[in-house]
């Protein structure tokens, strides 16, 4: 069996319920959201989106927003001042380019303030089942201890790699168990390598510790 794909068996019998663990309603509260989760935990965006989406439940509200009132709605989380200018510009963009619609093209996605081609492969994904890989630091991490990409790698260089390595319609569901894995088990400090499935084809130099 090849690596990539013990790799994923393993990785679906861990979670085979993976999911993308962004709070939303719709399109545009998953765009907003993971714009808003930039450098910052799921966890503490989640805690900021409901009273946030409540007031600006659309681009409609959230395009004629007092910046300061978004900014003390999602302040508890980092860069919060720039993400609050964005999701107004990004709002006021869907309206008059997209008739208040989130986009479903990749190109469209990545013109919008904020969105880069992370964000954009997450909404591609899990909006409108677009297979795609978006490389956060889970991803990265994982990718870079199981050997299926190299430290120096730039985040667009792992995801080639795993474009390439992983079968084109698995990316969706590999996309979130990575996270989950990065996330629940293979942690940045004290992974847990004791009962790791995965121990012998690691290549995280201090797992013997």
């Amino acid at each position: 069996m090849k690596k990539e794909e013990h790799i994923l068996e393993v990785l679906e019998l861990m979670f085979p319920d993976a999911h993308v663990e962004l709070n939303h309603q719709n399109n545009f509260e998953l765009l907003i959201a993971v714009v808003l989760s930039a450098q910052t935990t799921d966890v503490g965006v989640n805690k900021i989106t409901p009273t946030l989406f409540q007031k600006y439940p659309s681009p409609y509200e959230m395009m004629n927003a007092d910046i300061k009132d978004i900014e003390d709605k999602i302040k508890t989380i980092g860069l919060y001042r720039n993400k609050a200018k964005n999701i107004i510009l990004l709002s006021k963009q869907l309206v008059e380019k997209h008739d208040g619609i989130v986009p479903g093209e990749r190109e469209a996605l990545e013109l919008l303030p904020g969105v880069g081609r992370k964000t954009a492969n997450v909404v591609l994904s899990n909006a409108f089942g677009i297979p795609a890989l978006a490389v956060d630091t889970h991803v990265a991490r994982v990718s870079i201890r199981l050997g299926l990409a190299n430290k120096e790698d730039s985040v667009f260089e792992i995801e080639k790699k795993l474009m390439k390595k992983l079968p084109r319609e698995k990316w969706q569901k590999a996309h979130h168990q990575f996270i989950f894995f990065g996330r629940y088990h293979c942690l940045a400090k004290n992974p847990k390598c004791n009962n790791c499935p995965l121990f012998d084809i690691c290549k995280y130099e201090n797992k013997n510790q």
